[in-house]
């Protein structure tokens, strides 16, 4: 068994952006990534503790606590570390045999709302043994840890087979093109940007936050930083000073979104989650539909997530002629090679969906074209660079620059890809996995897709007082997809 005697001690401190996250937890919605893996046969609690020990502890992070200082919080490894704290055996109270999903629903809603204990490392996972013919296997990450990418790294390191974490970083392989332009971008301006502005922010001490704090307006916070950034850049490259206007359009897009559609989705929410899943959906499917359209896997997959946000909406009587809400969706920032690493490197782009669009073909190609727009945007970069700046700032004045995106947002929204043939573990096929993104602010509806094993998942949690009922929409999301495969075939192929 892995207690503390067997962890190296060490101190490392927290990135900004992780140190927002970290900060943003609240009465509504908690920083946590959670999942449940469904597996058969079942699994034994003592492999998988001794599974998760020997694979886990491998990446120190899941060693170490967090400790908060007032200018931040540092990595510390935990002394009183023991993984059966973090490995639990779970019981599902109420569950039937004929129709377990139901309590494990139940009880996944009730552990969103439990907050992991600060004192040790912020993870955990329960095993239920015996479910459905197999075991169940219940994660919570906080998200300070890592973003969805970095965990994925993590999963595969994990299961049957897996690779060991690198210990040093691959060469890169050159990049060329738009990839080598968006990198220097990122690297070039974007960097040096928000690193002028946090070091401008750390020597200004108290100073700089109160004077935040007395701006007010959000608006006026991103306006100061941009100004800090460009200023800086401009002494340092005359490239830099070329993509300016780019960043300062792009910024003044962020600080001035419109709000979206008023629907009965957003509002204030309470303290109560439900989540809700529906079966895969054949990803060759999927593909074939986008193929035919000219549209990304991407495109087709938010256009039945628009068609089915839009059903449910008029299942309650709403109006959604005309109607549009937005979603942030998360955008890695980092280069594929560096997927192991923990921590959080992505942007946020916010992607309005058209859910008063009544015909699926039509919905999809407005996707598409938005979503086209938003790929030569710095937007997700300044997003990234925003929290940086965020994560130095007292909570009161961080909590009021990024009410900016929740007051504005219906929805987080991520796309994560999987591994396309099912793994194993611990001798255990993973017939199903799934996951729920948190959401911030007043934010009180999530939606996480996930590709895996040939199959596309669609998960739900939202907030009880905005959506009580999330499964309501998931079983949108197949017959939307259906309507959508239908029309394609029929559309008059080989004419003009």
């Amino acid at each position: 068994m892995v207690t503390s005697s067997s962890l190296p001690y060490t101190v490392e401190r927290m990135s900004k952006v992780d140190t927002a996250w970290l900060r943003m937890d609240s009465p509504s919605n908690l920083m946590m990534i959670m999942g449940v893996w469904i597996l058969k046969p079942a699994l034994h609690y003592p492999d998988v503790r001794d599974r998760l020990a020997e694979r886990l502890l491998k990446y120190p992070r899941f060693g170490q606590r967090v400790q908060m200082d007032a200018t931040g919080a540092s990595w510390v490894t935990d002394t009183q570390f023991d993984i059966s704290r973090h490995v639990r055996i779970e019981k599902l109270p109420g569950s039937s045999k004929k129709h377990p999903m139901p309590a494990l629903q139940a009880r996944l809603a009730e552990l969103a709302m439990q907050p992991l204990d600060m004192r040790h490392p912020l993870w955990e996972y329960r095993l239920i043994e015996h479910f459905d013919g197999g075991s169940a296997l219940i994660v919570r990450i906080h998200h300070c840890i890592a973003d969805g990418l970095a965990l994925i790294s993590v999963i595969q390191s994990m299961v049957d087979g897996g690779l060991e974490p690198p210990k040093r970083s691959p060469k890169p392989a050159p990049l060329h093109g738009l990839e080598a332009a968006e990198e220097w971008m990122s690297h070039s301006l974007i960097e040096p940007l928000t690193v002028a502005a946090v070091k401008a922010l750390e020597a200004a001490g108290d100073g700089a936050a109160q004077a935040f704090e007395a701006v007010g307006d959000p608006r006026n916070v991103l306006e100061k930083w941009l100004a800090l950034g460009l200023s800086k850049s401009k002494e340092g490259s005359s490239e830099a000073a070329r993509l300016a206007y780019q960043v300062l359009r792009d910024g003044a897009a962020l600080a001035l979104m419109t709000d979206d559609s008023p629907t009965r989705l957003k509002g204030q929410p309470g303290q109560a989650k439900r989540v809700a899943w529906c079966q895969p959906i054949a990803l060759d499917e999927v593909r074939a539909v986008g193929k035919a359209l000219h549209c990304s896997i991407n495109d087709v997959l938010l256009a039945c997530v628009a068609g089915a946000i839009g059903q449910y909406l008029k299942s309650h009587g709403d109006a959604v002629m005309g109607k549009e809400i937005r979603a942030m969706v998360p955008v890695n920032l980092r280069p594929m090679t560096q997927a192991y690493k923990l921590g959080n490197k992505f942007g946020l782009a916010p992607v309005v969906l058209p859910i008063g669009l009544d015909n699926p073909i039509e919905r999809v190609f407005e996707v598409r074209k938005r979503m086209s727009e938003l790929k030569g945007s710095m937007q997700p970069l300044l997003a990234f660079a925003l929290l940086a700046v965020a994560g130095i700032l007292v909570k009161p004045v961080q909590d009021a620059m990024l009410s900016l995106f929740s007051k504005k947002t219906t929805a987080v929204m991520t796309n994560v890809p999987g591994p396309r043939e099912k793994l194993t573990f611990c001798g255990a096929t993973l017939e199903q996995a799934l996951f729920w993104v948190p959401q911030s602010g007043s934010v009180g509806l999530g939606v996480s897709i996930l590709s895996y094993g040939g199959g596309v998942q669609f998960g739900i949690i939202s907030d009880t007082t905005l959506c009580p009922d999330p499964q309501a929409i998931i079983d949108q999301f197949e017959p939307e997809f259906e309507k959508l495969k239908l029309l394609t075939l029929m559309l008059p192929w080989g004419e003009e």
